[in-house]
């Protein structure tokens, strides 16, 4: 179930928190959605889940549009909200069987404990949602995202606040509902981006900057290459430099050389084949790479 999002913008007054927003989700990606605070993340997914208007543009869920086909469109759909509202007072079982009935779903019972069963709530279903630790608030916001079986599902930050264990729990919970949904996922954690997501998109000041997979983003803002490299003896510093790409060559203690070079074609071929030349052996050889949280803030720093 794919979405498409065309030259959205959205005014709040004077303010413009998007500015002519374009992107595709394919069916079945799972796509990370990045940005500093107030970039337009949220404001973007409320579009998407048909919570509110854009001002100019349009959505639209597998060709259908959001605004002339609202009501149909929604059932497509299912959407874990950054505060997570829920009924405190409400117990687990009775909350979901409460949502399962605005979605007018048959076999109600049925559905309920399957959700409960797929989330891991069996334990805490019977108690009320305001007793629950945060981590099981977040599978009961997730169990009423899901409760309709939506081939779309829209989560802004479904692991804010937890600790390691309960983040690991929702975030191994969020691959598995991947393989059957297309997730649009709003975090600022970026091990759950690499380890979850296809495809990454980012946004800063209403407007998209990236949107691509992780590692060719990372590629694409590196300026040049860095390699460490090990020989089992020193080159010679003005041979190093006749390799062709090279920039630099740094000595940095004994037999052990940083060299920088332009980034048009990897370079490490071309040191093994200086090194069999000139009698040399490459005991390592490694090459640095921007970390995805270092290309993001490259990429949003003001």
């Amino acid at each position: 179930m794919s979405i498409e999002v065309k030259n959205v913008t959205k005014k709040y007054g004077k303010q413009k928190a998007l500015n002519n927003v374009s992107l595709t989700i394919n069916t079945g990606e799972v796509v990370g959605f990045l940005g500093p605070n107030g970039a337009g993340k949220s404001t973007m997914m409320k579009i998407i889940a048909g919570y509110i208007p854009p001002t100019n543009g349009e959505v639209s869920i597998e060709g259908i549009n959001l605004l002339d086909e609202k009501t149909d469109v929604r059932e497509l759909i299912g959407y874990l909200p950054e505060n997570n509202p829920l009924y405190l007072d409400m117990y687990v079982k009775e909350y979901l069987t409460f949502v399962a009935g605005v979605y007018k779903l048959p076999n109600i019972k049925q559905k309920v404990n399957n959700m409960i069963e797929k989330t891991g709530l069996t334990l805490e279903q019977n108690k009320k949602i305001g007793a629950l630790s945060k981590g099981f608030r977040q599978r009961v916001g997730l169990a009423q995202a899901l409760i309709h079986d939506p081939k779309v599902l829209i989560l802004d930050e479904p692991t804010s606040g937890l600790d390691p264990n309960q983040i690991v729990e929702i975030r191994n919970l969020i691959s598995e509902i991947g393989k059957e949904k297309t997730i649009l996922l709003s975090t600022h954690i970026m091990q759950e981006v690499e380890a979850i997501c296809d495809k990454i998109i980012i946004i800063n000041h209403g407007e998209i900057i990236a949107n691509d997979q992780a590692a060719n983003i990372q590629t694409k803002i590196e300026k040049n290459q860095v390699i460490t490299v090990e020989f089992n003896q020193d080159p010679n510093e003005k041979s190093l430099l006749k390799i062709k790409g090279v920039l630099k060559a740094k000595k940095v203690k004994t037999n052990h050389w940083i060299i920088e070079a332009t980034n048009k074609k990897d370079i490490r071929q071309d040191i093994f084949d200086f090194a069999v030349a000139n009698k040399l052996s490459v005991l390592s050889m490694q090459k640095k790479e921007k970390t995805l949280e270092e290309a993001f803030q490259e990429l949003t720093k003001e």
